[in-house]
């Protein structure tokens, strides 16, 4: 796999990852939140530098096995 199509899989199975883990450990905001404006679904606590972290370092185990499975040949991007 060369760089481009390796740094475009990144950047797809990133995404991908970013949305599975973004609910991960939400919890919903108490009624006097809510009553002081904030809406209903917002995270009380949301986490985002490590989920931003976890993201990176899944996205970056699971390019490495994409990349092992398409070096190794057993999946052809070429055809």
């Amino acid at each position: 796999m060369g760089w481009v199509s390796g740094l475009a899989t990144y950047a797809i199975i990133w995404w991908l990852v970013i949305f599975m883990v973004l609910p991960w450990g939400n919890r919903a905001l108490d009624e006097a939140d809510v009553a002081r404006g904030h809406a209903h679904g917002a995270p009380r606590k949301p986490r985002l530098g490590i989920k931003l972290a976890a993201t990176t370092v899944i996205a970056g185990i699971l390019w490495a096995i994409a990349d092992v499975i398409v070096v190794q040949g057993w999946i052809s991007l070429r055809n």
